[in-house]
């Protein structure tokens, strides 16, 4: 599980905007924030926010990348949907198997495996410098602005 402190790992995301990021060197600060599935209500809101909050990231000096394990397709249909200006990566396991993200969740007494709602800041040398996980939505992307500002 990866850590503050600790080094994002070397692999590759290619996103829906058709860059490559290496995440253990970026080249650039970069927030790689996990969530479950696209088009639902809280993951919709959580890229909304984002998306609000993109100009400030850029700023900032840092790009901003949502990932989950839907399909290119998926991602495309829920960019198109909500006018979303964040790209999107898909996960076929090893980023969120990477990250810890990855976890057992339970409803209703079922339990399943399922993507941990999680955000890390990581800094042009694959730093991890901030990780939140168990993330609520309301007020986060700002919550990961004003550190990505101060970093």
């Amino acid at each position: 599980m990866i850590e503050e402190g600790g080094r994002a790992p070397a692999l590759r995301l290619a996103t829906t905007d058709g860059q490559d990021i290496d995440l253990a060197a970026p080249g650039g600060k970069l927030v790689l924030y996990f969530y479950p599935k696209d088009d639902t209500s809280g993951c919709t809101r959580e890229a909304q926010d984002f998306t609000a909050l993109a100009g400030d990231f850029a700023e900032a000096g840092t790009r901003i990348v949502g990932i989950s394990r839907d399909s290119a397709k998926s991602h495309d249909k829920f960019i198109a949907k909500y006018e979303l200006k964040v790209p999107l990566a898909v996960d076929d396991g090893a980023v969120s198997e990477a990250f810890g993200t990855w976890v057992e969740k339970s409803m209703y007494g079922r339990k399943y495996m399922g993507m941990e709602r999680a955000t890390f800041l990581i800094g042009a040398d694959g730093t991890v410098l901030r990780a939140w996980r168990k993330v609520k939505v309301p007020g986060h992307a700002s919550e990961v602005l004003k550190a990505a500002q101060g970093s």
